[in-house]
């Protein structure tokens, strides 16, 4: 049995907002193995970069509250304190950030800011980090090392700026890597570029990835499992073929049937009604799904949804999947077929 470089335990993180606070992650639980991709899915809002930054533990401590438990290697993580944390940030745990040009230094070389990383967690020489650098920057892609260790973040394309971003994670070696949409702002075609990237340095390294993404076809190539977010809470998780094959969830769902290359040609694009309600106005009883699935009955909702182990490692909160179907503007049953 594979033993889990990460284990997430209801993992439960509240934000202060006036003199209350409030859960952006609610009780998360899952795990991710070595030489694993995980995918956390789910639309803005959802709680899955909230997350990212809470495995990280780089919220602002003064108003944050986390609960729980976030196994690595067999260390619960939140009880550390920050000298501690830093040990493990940047060498056995890496973060690819959202937004590249607002990550890096505008004012320090992309070299140095790498070797920032090398200097904090290795003894290596002036000589020997320099090296490792170029390294680096070769084994990301970057076709000329020693002209890009020279230049700032501003004079690199975006692609450039995640692969500078993407060694920066991997300078030493790290277990895990959490990348927090590291396609976001990028072209198709570079978007898959970062991905193949990602998924050859796993391959190579047998680190396990957290993947952070709202775009559910950007996975189904990547990923080994899902984990299907809204509102904060887990509402469906599986393998990818699981969930790409027979989706449960009414969300999850919805967020395929959103896809255009998901649904065929005489299928209608469907548009997921209203939107993810904010942390502090959420009604946190019942299912946190149903107002945007109004035609589904009261009754066809837990009034604490549950997560429901449906198949081995297929699990779906509220029993609401089982009555769900789509709706057109009349009130008609309409179907998709995505496989």
């Amino acid at each position: 049995m594979e033993k889990p470089i990460i284990q997430i335990e209801n993992l439960t993180t509240s934000f202060r907002i006036k003199d209350h606070y409030h859960a952006a992650v609610d009780n998360v639980s899952f795990s991710v193995n070595e030489n694993e991709i995980v995918a956390v899915v789910g639309e803005s809002g959802c709680g899955k970069s909230a997350l990212a930054l809470s495995i990280m533990q780089l919220h602002s401590k003064d108003r944050t509250k986390m609960e729980g438990a976030i196994n690595f290697k067999g260390k619960n993580l939140l009880p550390l304190n920050e000298a501690q944390l830093n040990k493990v940030r940047g060498k056995e745990m890496g973060m690819i950030f959202q937004e590249p040009l607002t990550a890096l230094n505008p004012l320090m070389m992309v070299g140095k800011q790498i070797e920032e990383n090398l200097d904090y967690h290795t003894k290596l020489s002036k000589e020997q980090k320099k090296t490792r650098t170029l390294e680096l920057l070769s084994q990301v892609g970057i076709p000329y090392p020693e002209l890009t260790y020279k230049q700032y973040p501003h004079e690199l394309s975006g692609g450039m700026r995640q692969r500078v971003m993407i060694s920066i994670a991997i300078a030493c070696n790290p277990d895990l890597i959490i990348a927090d949409e590291p396609t976001t702002a990028l072209d198709v075609t570079i978007q898959a570029q970062i991905l193949d990237l990602l998924k050859s340095i796993q391959q190579k390294t047998q680190m396990g990835i957290i993947l952070i993404t709202h775009d559910l076809s950007v996975v189904a190539e990547v990923a080994d499992k899902i984990v299907v977010m809204y509102a904060g809470q887990v509402v469906e998780t599986g393998t990818v073929r699981e969930i790409l094959k027979n989706p449960l969830h009414p969300y999850t769902k919805s967020l395929l049937h959103s896809i255009p290359s998901a649904i065929t040609d005489k299928s209608r694009l469907h548009v997921i009604e209203g939107i993810v309600p904010s942390i502090a106005k959420m009604d946190r009883v019942g299912c946190r799904f149903k107002e945007r699935i109004s035609w589904i009955p009261e009754e066809a909702h837990e009034h604490s949804p549950e997560l429901h182990e449906v198949e081995t490692g297929h699990w779906v909160r509220c029993t609401c999947y089982q009555h769900f179907h789509f709706q057109d503007e009349k009130g008609e049953m309409i179907t998709h077929d995505i496989t």
